[in-house]
């Protein structure tokens, strides 16, 4: 491949952008959709949630109308699960993934790195391709965004992952290779990325959701806020908003706690981990099937210093719970319980890592003793849409799923749930977890001893990477500008 200039990359960029039909929402939009043109509003009426379409990047929002086609955009679409079910006092409100493009908000945390380099000249779009090493919903939104914006696509992900993601990789045209192992094999991906690279080292783009802090960048924008939004909305006289609790993955949504810790200082933040593969809690390793939480290291975006306590979780909770909220006897269960129809109709909108983001709330709560007065949040990162075949599978490996299986799953599970393999973090508890990114980043992927240092050392380390997303956002308005499509709508 011929070396072109940067200004050189943007032009390519710009005119495929025009050609492409390509406008670039901004961070504010998705955080306030009001913002958004009219007439995108309008197009939107007649366009599928997943549509192959451009204008779908602006439905990267929490915000979006719970539909399938031609929706608008309203309040940040959240469920609360009650005390019958979860056996805590404290209130648990869940953020729903499922009513992004491709039913996940990965497409929010793929968005910003790729946007990045092609409004600065960093990435051409018609020589080059953008690789996405993940355990599975990250390259699904990479690959949809990427789509999207007009961008060729790699993915590279465990072959273990769930029959829908291969199938939905394919549908876009994504060139796609499988590596060893399944959730927690994240090395294996590292390797095969590095291959790549070395084999088409002009035509590759990396865009590694561990190391990537537009992945952080957009969770303490967009989910932090929009958590924010919704505890201001749902509490009442007294209550306070206690803890943030979520399963580690590559970190990214955990960027949303550092936002959360700027305007609530007391909060806990809690990560969970597969308990088959506790890196955080005993610098373990295994293989897990809670999918969308790749382990055995730890991610170069996850700031330690703000963490106060992990949390190990038993997959085989999630799977047992995946069938009480999805099989018809679980559910009847659950409604001769006393729960209302409606929390029980909508327990399909958590995905398996959803389940566990659940039982790091609980957890939580029983370790911090929490009550009535107190609020968690989490989120539902995706829905069981994705998920049809494992539900297939643990009915041909346990059977049929009756009332008496589904009481005992309640009862141990979410119930019986307690404070076994919780570990609430001091100063040097969150020093040890930090300084195991040194094995990985440093030995492995070539970062330096003296940034990871300023990770842990540098007061602005943190806030310099995430302040910086109003002039990203300026730069995304001047870069439609030179594209020329939004003066239709003005």
């Amino acid at each position: 491949m011929s070396r072109t200039t940067p200004d050189e990359v943007l032009e390519n960029t710009i005119r495929r952008c025009r050609e492409r039909d390509v406008i670039i929402p901004t961070l504010e939009q998705m955080l306030h959709p009001e913002e958004i043109p009219a007439g995108i509003v309008d197009e939107l009426r007649g366009i599928g949630l997943w549509d192959l379409h451009p204008r779908n990047l602006f439905r990267i929002t929490w915000k979006n109308e719970p539909v399938s086609f031609g929706g608008g955009f309203g309040g940040v679409n959240v469920v609360e699960v009650p005390p019958a079910l979860t056996g805590v006092r404290a209130r648990i409100l869940i953020l729903l993934g499922k009513f992004f493009p491709t039913g996940a908000h990965k497409v929010g945390a793929t968005f910003v790195p790729l946007v990045e380099r092609l409004i600065s000249g960093s990435f051409d779009p018609t020589t080059q391709k953008a690789l996405w090493p993940s355990t599975g919903n990250y390259c699904r939104g990479g690959a949809y965004d990427a789509y999207l914006l007009g961008c060729p696509s790699i993915a590279v992900l465990p072959e273990g992952m769930s029959r829908e993601r291969f199938e939905w990789l394919a549908k876009l045209g994504s060139e796609i290779h499988a590596t060893p192992g399944s959730e927690s094999n994240v090395k294996e991906i590292y390797d095969r990325t590095k291959e790549l690279k070395a084999e088409r080292p002009d035509e590759v783009v990396v865009l590694n959701q561990f190391e990537e802090f537009g992945n952080a960048l957009w969770h303490y924008v967009c989910t932090g806020r929009a958590m924010e939004e919704v505890f201001l909305e749902k509490r009442t006289a007294g209550q306070q908003l206690a803890a943030v609790c979520l399963t580690q993955g590559s970190a990214g949504t955990l960027g949303c706690a550092d936002y959360l810790r700027e305007r609530f200082p007391a909060i806990k933040v809690v990560a969970g981990e597969a308990l088959q593969c506790p890196t955080l809690l005993y610098n373990g390793f295994g293989a897990h099937r809670i999918e969308g939480i790749g382990d055995k290291h730890v991610p170069w975006i996850h700031n330690l210093r703000n963490m106060d306590a992990v949390a190990g979780i038993d997959d085989n909770a999630c799977m047992a719970l995946l069938r009480l909220f999805n099989e018809p006897a679980g559910r009847a269960y659950l409604a001769a319980r006393g729960l209302d129809p409606e929390v029980v109709g909508r327990l399909d909108l958590l995905g398996i890592s959803g389940i566990a983001n659940l039982l790091v709330a609980i957890k939580t709560a029983h370790y911090f003793e929490l009550g009535e007065h107190d609020i968690l949040l989490t989120v539902a990162t995706d829905s069981m849409e994705l998920y049809g075949s494992r539900l297939d599978e643990e009915r041909e490996q346990r059977g049929d799923y009756g009332e008496r299986r589904a009481a005992v799953d309640h009862e141990r599970h979410l119930l019986g749930a307690g404070i076994d393999h919780v570990l609430e973090l001091s100063h040097w508890d969150r020093k040890r977890l930090h300084n195991l990114k040194y094995f990985t980043w440093v030995e492995q992927q070539g970062k330096t001893v003296e940034e990871l240092d300023a990770q842990w050392d540098d007061p602005d380390y943190w806030s310099s990477k995430y302040h910086r997303w109003q002039q990203l956002d300026e730069r995304i308005r001047d870069f439609n500008d030179r594209v020329g499509l939004l003066g239709k709508y003005r």
